[in-house]
């Protein structure tokens, strides 16, 4: 395994890693932040939620199996050159850890909270039991000619078309009603940061190491960063452009509205006839 060339390309490749790992985590907050103050998760894509979680399952797959099995490093590095440093870090498996466990809750506040007769489509079921199936069939095959890499592989490719698949919905739900209100953009602007730190990451220890192995290597995390960026940019145009907030003025006070009842200078009331 490749060594550091740099030291500050190694400490910079680390405070990048951890940037993109906070801003990722914390992107998942102001959505359930907003839900709990609502009370309500009208506005948020449930299919948007239930295909993130299939994401995230195997992202966190692709990324433990990686980081922890010397059988799928071995595998790797007689692919890619022993030279090769492993393209994921620590932080690329805390994030995916955290990721399930708040993607999970979210969830949970669907099932707890004012919906407003929005619910799961039946495409989304359908896709995330072909893509599970799917993924079962590669284990067995995997299993059965001990291509670990492939398998770890397998689930990468499902979790960049899962990330493509994800962001569809709610684009799509936010063009309908011409309206982001539900959909936290904070989020959004949050997890633009991460994708902006993951990809700047990359790009530091493919410096260092003076080769761009590292991105066709793991392309997964390659397209993850290029296509969550562009899809948080179109959410962002959304949010502030196409569809900004409504800005409801005050209303004036009552007495302002009115006229009045008596008019002091009318004839018929001063007695002039």
């Amino acid at each position: 395994m490749a060594s550091w060339n740099s030291v500050p390309l190694q400490i910079a490749y680390q405070f990048l890693g951890w940037t993109a790992f906070a801003s990722w985590s914390v992107s998942f907050y102001p959505q359930v932040i907003l839900n709990y103050r609502r009370k309500s998760v009208v506005g948020l894509n449930f299919d948007f939620v239930v295909l993130n979680l299939t994401k995230h399952s195997t992202y966190l797959i692709y990324n433990a199996s990686l980081y922890f099995s010397k059988a799928v490093q071995k595998q790797y590095f007689e692919k890619y050159g022993f030279g090769q440093m492993i393209p994921v870090a620590a932080n690329d498996v805390a994030f995916s850890i955290h990721a399930v466990l708040l993607t999970a809750y979210t969830l949970f506040q669907i099932s707890i909270y004012e919906r407003g007769g929005q619910k799961v489509s039946r495409i989304s079921f359908f896709i995330v039991a072909v893509v599970w199936l799917a993924a079962a069939v590669c284990f067995f095959i995997a299993l059965s000619s001990h291509s670990w890499l492939w398998l770890v592989s397998v689930f990468n490719s499902i979790q960049v078309t899962m990330t493509i698949v994800k962001y569809t919905p709610q684009a799509v739900m936010n063009f309908r009603r011409k309206s982001t209100d539900g959909f936290s953009i904070g989020n959004i602007i949050l997890d633009l940061a991460g994708g902006l730190a993951n990809y700047a990451q990359m790009a530091t220890q493919s410096i260092d190491q003076h080769t761009w192995v590292n991105f066709y290597g793991n392309i997964g995390k390659t397209l993850l960063s290029l296509i969550s960026v562009s899809f948080d940019l179109l959410f962002i145009i959304q949010h502030y452009v196409l569809y900004p907030a409504l800005k409801h003025p005050t209303s004036p006070k009552v007495n302002q509205q009115r006229e009045p009842l008596i008019k002091r200078d009318d004839p018929k009331i001063s007695g002039n006839v």
